[in-house]
């Protein structure tokens, strides 16, 4: 399948989302980053253009690995990407925090099987950040239906989206290993932090 334009190229890509979340993008990186301790071994899963790591996490000396079926994106990685279809159902590699950000969207309908096997990958903890407030939802039908097309990361397009009460309808599966919820800075999106 042939993914969006703006997964063709990290700049590209890192400009779109700048332009979607404005300052709180990078607000998102630094809530993430503050729940990782220094030194922990951490797996991002659809991890782009990798800012997190970037940004936040390599100045911690944690053990990053990022995978993501862009192979564009996890060239800027070196050593620390991995090709990955995240889809297919093969073992993830193990860490101390295996974190999603944005991308859990793109498993629906039904997205726990990801979620188990993110949670049989962490020995401490599952991070997942997803957007509760999405363009693909807006009443104007120009911007919803150009937020829809131009989601295919390269598996296929996903015009499905959640919002805060679908996302804590998955997360109630989850409540005996959900350790905290919160919004981030802005209120676009939503963290849940599991115990592995």
């Amino acid at each position: 399948m042939g993914e969006s334009l703006i997964y063709r190229r990290p700049l590209l890509y890192r400009a779109v989302m700048l332009a979607l979340y404005g300052r709180h993008y990078f607000a998102r990186c630094r809530v993430i980053a503050e729940l990782v301790p220094e030194g922990a071994s951490v797996l991002e899963l659809c991890c782009g253009p990798a800012d997190l790591y970037r940004n936040y996490l390599r100045p911690k000396s944690v053990r990053y690995t990022g995978l993501d079926i862009n192979p564009r994106f996890v060239a800027r990685l070196g050593s620390a990407g991995r090709v990955w279809d995240v889809q297919a159902d093969l073992p993830l590699p193990t860490a101390d925090f295996v974190l999603m950000q944005a991308s859990l969207y793109h498993f629906l309908p039904d997205p726990s099987a990801v979620l188990e096997r993110m949670l049989r990958a962490a020995a401490k903890q599952v991070i997942v950040a997803e957007p509760i407030r999405n363009l693909a939802d807006s009443g104007i039908p120009f911007l919803s239906a150009m937020a829809r097309r131009h989601t295919d990361a390269g598996t296929g397009s996903q015009p499905r989206r959640f919002n805060q009460q679908s996302l804590d309808d998955l997360f109630s599966r989850y409540s005996d290993r959900v350790s905290r919820s919160f919004l981030i800075p802005g209120g676009r999106e939503k963290v849940y932090v599991l115990d592995a």
